[in-house]
């Protein structure tokens, strides 16, 4: 019999979100939400702020962000494995339907990130700090993975909508989010190992984030209509039919 594990990696619909999802979390980054607050995150996870940020070891700087990043990647993979599991009650190869009314969320979703629906823009903000430097860098991160920002809730909502979109499961849920966490987590890293240069990029950015935000949103709502109109799921399905066609799965 076919490999399981090797189905659901060449899977059509994962070959199509599995991206979707990596730039859905750099949109997150780089949203209003998110890239402004940086430099504290920075600061909070080595226990250093100003010149002294600036003059630490590449070292301790990665350590801090990285055990940041694992912390709210665990709150992401979990919630998103919970969500596919969820989602096999919901969903089925039948139930084309169901794909159409996801596209319409996802639609939704990209009018919230723009600025849409002001009562879907309150936070649920964690008012808890753990203690700064390494030992609270994790405990940081997954009080960023729980307290969902307006900006970073919609296109982690939509990244869990699509996971439901050409059958549901929790592996697939689990690793759409692992993707959202790695677009959302590697520019952390980046900007880690080259602080100075990278202040200088996020500078750019916040000077265009209105720019950013209507970007992120325009996806969102570009993917909601190929989702609510079908187009999605012909992608899906043809690229499903060409690697049963020319690859063959381990036995």
């Amino acid at each position: 019999m076919n490999s399981p594990f090797a189905e659901t990696i060449l899977n059509g619909s994962l070959l199509l979100a599995v991206p979707v999802a990596l730039l859905a979390g750099l949109v997150s980054f780089l949203s209003p939400c998110v890239l402004p607050l940086v430099p504290g995150y920075l600061g909070y996870v080595t226990g250093l702020t100003g010149v002294d940020l600036q003059k630490q070891r590449r070292g301790r700087m990665l350590a801090g962000i990285g055990l940041f990043v694992l912390g709210f990647s665990v709150i992401f993979v979990l919630l998103g494995g919970a969500f596919g599991q969820l989602g096999t009650l919901l969903t089925g190869r039948q139930n084309a339907w169901i794909t159409q009314l996801l596209g319409v969320l996802v639609i939704v979703m990209g009018v919230v990130f723009m600025g849409g629906f002001g009562w879907l823009q309150r936070d649920a903000k964690i008012h808890a700090k753990p203690p700064a430097g390494l030992w609270g860098a994790p405990l940081l991160g997954l009080t960023f993975g729980l307290g969902w920002a307006p900006c970073i809730g919609p296109t982690y909502s939509a990244v869990q909508l699509l996971s439901l979109s050409g059958g549901s499961s929790a592996a697939k849920g689990a690793l759409l989010a692992f993707a959202y966490s790695l677009g959302l987590g590697i520019p952390f890293l980046v900007i880690a190992l080259a602080v100075r240069r990278g202040m200088g990029v996020m500078s750019f950015f916040r000077k265009r984030r209105l720019a950013i935000q209507r970007l992120g949103g325009g996806i969102l709502i570009l993917l909601g209509v190929l989702m609510a109109t079908g187009v999605w799921g012909s992608w899906v399905t043809q690229l499903q039919y060409w690697f049963q066609t020319d690859v063959k799965l381990p036995i």
